[in-house]
């Protein structure tokens, strides 16, 4: 693949790929796109190479992935280092113009929290496949686990979001 296809490829994928940065980042836009420039200069630059043993989508999501593990292990020293720890927030919603949107907006809200208490590999497979549309294997390959460790998190992970979201709703 040369360079203008990359090019291509990134301006195609964009959207998607800050989504599943966001995801990474947990909902933090400010590191969310700091990770994803710095996985696009990775990729442009080289340091990142596209073995073209997965969609380019799929191989894409791998390099925000760790770069958003780097960015949180790098964090991690720095405030240790300061004595503070960090604590990440969600951005506050905005208000709503209509009640459709605000219901939207509210549903959204609980599958996020239900999201966020599951295991982090069942919240990364549920997000890379509900979000991203990937299949449960190109998941696998993002999350850098066995198709069968995806396919177990997978299930385990829709169980346990439908029970959730369920308690939820009878509360």
């Amino acid at each position: 693949m040369d360079r203008g296809d990359i090019e291509q490829q990134l301006a195609q994928l964009h959207p998607a790929a800050f989504a599943w940065a966001l995801s990474c980042c947990r909902w933090n836009a400010s590191e969310a796109e700091e990770v994803l420039q710095s996985a696009y200069l990775r990729v442009l630059d080289g340091t990142a190479r596209f073995a073209e043993r997965s969609s380019f989508k799929t191989w894409l999501f791998s390099v925000v992935r760790i770069g958003a593990a780097e960015s949180r292990r790098r964090r991690w020293f720095r405030d240790a280092a300061l004595g503070r720890w960090w604590e990440g927030t969600l951005a506050p919603a905005a208000v709503p113009s209509v009640d459709e949107e605000l219901e939207s907006r509210q549903r959204g809200a609980r599958v996020r929290e239900a999201l966020g208490r599951l295991a982090a590999r069942q919240r990364e497979v549920l997000d890379l496949v509900f979000f991203h549309g990937l299949s449960i294997e190109d998941a696998a390959g993002v999350m850098g686990v066995a198709l069968g460790t995806a396919r177990v998190h997978y299930q385990r992970g829709k169980r346990r979001l439908v029970a959730l979201l369920a308690l939820e709703e009878a509360a």
